[in-house]
C-alpha cells in the first residue's frame, strides 16, 4: 500500500459576519471564504500496528492527539472500522495560529488522504460532515475553493471564484486564539456586512465592487488586544494596496493587489519597515 500525500491550502476570509451567539455557546456567522496559493502537504503512510503517528517540519506544531490531524485521522478509522495505523507527514509552510485555518486544511487533508490510502466510499459530503466534528472551518477545507459559509461556520455553499489577484500576507510573530477572541467579541456591537453585495460582486468578477466590500467583525476585538495587527494593516494601505483586511480571528493581515507592479512597490516598502513579520506574496486561487 502506497503513501499518499494531498495539498492543503491556506484561506482567507473575504468577508465574515457574526451575526449572534448560540444556545450552544457557538457564534452564528456568515463568511466568504477563498483558498490562497499557500499550502502544507499532508502525506499518509500505512503503518505494521494500530498507532497514528504525526511528524512534521515544524518543532511548535503538536505531534500528538492535540494535532487536528491527529484526531482526523483518530475519527476516520473509528468512524470507517480501519484497525490499521498510518503516520502522517506534516510539511509545514502555512505559519501557526495566524486565522489562515492552516491547522482545519492539514485536518481535510488527512481526511482525503485517509479516503484515498485505504480506498473507502465515502462522498466529500461525507467527509466534511465528519470534519464538522472537530472544528468548523474544516468543511471548507475539505471542499476548498470559495464558498459562502453559515451556520457556526460549518455549513457550505460553494459560488465561484473571485478575480485572480495577487495577495500579500503578513503575520506578526504571535499567535491568535481563536476561542479568545469570540469570547471578547460583544455580538450586539457588531456592525454587519454586505455579504448579498460581496456575493453579487463575486458573480458578476466586480474586482473593485469586492474590494470596497471587505469586512471582518472580529477585527476590532484582535486590534485591541493586539495593536501590531491594526498597525500591519494601516500600513498596508498606506502603501497603497487595493484593499487590506485582517483574515480570521487574525494575527494575519492580508492585502489585495491586482497590479504587478504595484505588488513589486508594497514588496520593497514592506521589506523596508516590516521586514521583522512573516511576509508571504502568494495568488488568490479560488
Amino acid at each position: 500500500m502506497a503513501m499518499v500525500t494531498i495539498k492543503a491550502p491556506a484561506k482567507i476570509n473575504l468577508a465574515l459576519d457574526t451575526l449572534y451567539k448560540r444556545d450552544d455557546n457557538y457564534h452564528e456567522v456568515e463568511m466568504i471564504m477563498t483558498t490562497v496559493d499557500l499550502a502544507d502537504y499532508i502525506t499518509v503512510t500505512p503503518r505494521n500496528d494500530d498507532k497514528i503517528v504525526i511528524q512534521s517540519n515544524e518543532f511548535t506544531i503538536p505531534l500528538n492527539e492535540k494535532n487536528l490531524a491527529y484526531q482526523a485521522a483518530e475519527l476516520f478509522r473509528k468512524h470507517f472500522n480501519i484497525k490499521q495505523g498510518v503516520e502522517i507527514y506534516i510539511k509545514k509552510k502555512i505559519p501557526v495560529a495566524a486565522g489562515l485555518a492552516g491547522g482545519s486544511s492539514n485536518a481535510a487533508a488527512t481526511l482525503k488522504a485517509l479516503r484515498e490510502l485505504f480506498k473507502v466510499d465515502c462522498t466529500m459530503d461525507e467527509l466534511a460532515e465528519l470534519g464538522a466534528r472537530l472544528g468548523s472551518d474544516i468543511p471548507f477545507c475539505v471542499y476548498g475553493g470559495t464558498a459562502l459559509a453559515t451556520g457556526r461556520g460549518e455549513i457550505i455553499h460553494p459560488i465561484p471564484s473571485p478575480p485572480k489577484c495577487w495577495v500579500i500576507l503578513i503575520k506578526p510573530r504571535i499567535g491568535v486564539s481563536t476561542k479568545e477572541i469570540y469570547e471578547a467579541l460583544n455580538a450586539n456591537e457588531v456592525q454587519h456586512l454586505d455579504i448579498k453585495g460581496m456575493l453579487d460582486c463575486i458573480e458578476l468578477q466586480d474586482y473593485q465592487g469586492i474590494c470596497n466590500r471587505l469586512g471582518n467583525s472580529l477585527e476590532s476585538v484582535t486590534f485591541e488586544r493586539y495593536p501590531v495587527v491594526e498597525e500591519i494593516k494601516n500600513k498596508l494601505i498606506q502603501f497603497g494596496a487595493d484593499a487590506v483586511l485582517m483574515s480570521g480571528s487574525g494575527p494575519t493581515v492580508f492585502a489585495l493587489v491586482r497590479k504587478e507592479y504595484k505588488l513589486r512597490r508594497i514588496i520593497n516598502s514592506i521589506n523596508g519597515c516590516l521586514r521583522e513579520h512573516e511576509v508571504y506574496a502568494v495568488r488568490l486561487i479560488g
